[in-house]
């Protein structure tokens, strides 16, 4: 804290003891280090208190930006689910309506059975000659 060294202690207790005489230099000391430690412990807890409130305000930050993420990430899906049910809506009430381009076409049930009864009267093939109906 202070630049002091061994020769100016030394040149202070030496003015001290002619000032304040050899009989009082021992309580004088003895109070002047209670002072000293309050004052370092006064100092301490200023500092504890000062970097609380800086992690307490870093942290509301943080709080902040996480709160904003999530409200944007929920606008954001609510908008998309809304969208997806206005699509789901417009398709059944068009009936056939055709689905926008680049959108995946799925089978319907009609079409899933003509495969599966496409494929049930084929003969399967194994090793490249198709095998004698039973």
């Amino acid at each position: 804290m202070f630049d002091i060294g061994f020769s100016e202690l030394f040149v202070i207790g030496v003015v001290a003891l002619i000032v304040i005489g050899p009989e009082k230099l021992p309580r004088v000391a003895r109070t002047a280090g209670h002072l000293i430690g309050r004052l370092q412990r006064y100092v301490s807890d200023v500092k504890a208190d000062i970097n609380r409130e800086v992690e307490l305000d870093e942290l509301r930050k943080m709080r902040d930006s996480v709160q904003e993420a999530a409200s944007s990430i929920e606008t954001s899906v609510s908008s998309g689910l809304s969208q997806t049910e206005q699509d789901l809506n417009a398709a059944l009430e068009g009936g056939g309506a055709t689905p926008p381009a680049g959108d995946q076409v799925l089978p319907t049930v009609g079409d899933v059975a003509e495969s599966s009864a496409a494929a049930t009267s084929a003969p399967p093939v194994t090793e490249g000659k198709p095998a004698t109906p039973a």
